[in-house]
């Protein structure tokens, strides 16, 4: 019997140290975005990669990106696991068939996106943007604003030219003057406004947007490793708290990472930007049907993904 005993113990021991070698065999390779986004918070803090270590898991930080497209691009190429952005460019990757999965969601803020213009334009209304080019980022949050903004307005899309053009490339054009408006969200909608001499024409919750931040995960790694996920998850809603609770301070943080140390730019951000930060249920899967519904409408997609397919609910 102690032998036996003696035995099972030993065999324990190997079973535990092999699961302990293969966590810390983990590694979580992570994009993160220029703007503004609990993720942005937890990186600059340290935060998930304390949190993170506790599990054996390494966190690999990789960008910035300019913008949600290229970082799901990566995702999809199978150089990231983890990455922010749109709900808007994530509808048009899903509908490629990329294998991730949203488990964090945060409702768009009203002035967090929307379309601007120099402050001395003669555009003062949505139809007035006729025969005007615009920058957008192709099937992101740039062309889902400005194409909601034309059909709210009964404005016909082929009447306005877009402007396909990177966030930093359209920041150029914009205080130039090359394009006559940007569709565009924060921090750039910020940065055009304080820095480039630009106003809001209007703004996502005037023209309906049901634009939001989310959070991305691949699909392999969330099925290999769905307990670090959820640590993650908990890890933001955290640091979703404090940046409620200290709105100046997040601002500061996301206008450093982006060079920029105008007071009122930091200001604006974290005014703007300090939403609640949900785990993906029912409604907001609704909302990611409606604007893929909408996409289908508008012929930026081909056909409608199965968003069931495409969402994890880690509140369970």
């Amino acid at each position: 019997m102690r032998k036996a005993i003696t035995t099972l113990f030993a065999t324990a021991g190997l079973l535990l140290a092999a699961a302990s070698s293969h966590a810390a065999d983990v590694e979580l390779r992570i994009g993160f975005l220029r703007g503004p986004s609990d993720l942005s918070l937890v990186q600059d803090s340290g935060e998930l990669d304390r949190t993170l270590a506790k599990l054996g898991v390494k966190v690999r930080w990789l960008g910035p990106f300019p913008a949600a497209a290229p970082a799901y691009e990566a995702l999809n190429g199978g150089s990231l696991d983890l990455t922010s952005g749109s709900t808007t460019a994530f509808v048009t990757s899903i509908a490629s068939g990329v294998p991730m999965a949203m488990f964090g969601y945060q409702a768009m803020p009203a002035n967090g996106e929307g379309i601007v213009v120099k402050r001395d334009s003669a555009i003062h209304s949505v139809a007035d943007l006729q025969g005007k080019h615009i920058a957008v980022n192709r099937g992101g949050t740039g062309e889902y604003l400005l194409s909601r903004a034309l059909q709210t307005a009964g404005v016909d899309e082929a009447r306005v030219y877009k402007e396909y053009l990177t966030p930093s490339d359209s920041g150029s054009a914009f205080s130039s003057g090359h394009i006559d408006g940007w569709a565009t969200w924060d921090p750039y909608l910020a940065i055009a406004r304080n820095n480039y001499g630009g106003r809001i024409l209007v703004n996502g919750q005037q023209l309906g947007s049901e634009n939001a931040a989310g959070y991305f995960i691949r699909k392999d790694f969330l099925a290999a490793h769905p307990a670090v996920v959820k640590a993650v998850l908990d890890a933001l809603l955290r640091t979703n708290t404090w940046a409620r609770q200290h709105p100046l301070e997040a601002g500061r943080v996301w206008a450093r990472q982006m060079g920029n140390q105008n007071e009122e730019v930091a200001r604006q951000l974290g005014e703007t930007n300090v939403s609640p930060l949900q785990a993906v249920g029912s409604e907001q899967a609704e909302h990611i049907r409606h604007i893929a519904q909408w996409y289908l409408q508008q012929h930026i997609i081909r056909s409608a993904p199965d968003v069931s397919q495409f969402v994890v609910d880690l509140s369970r």
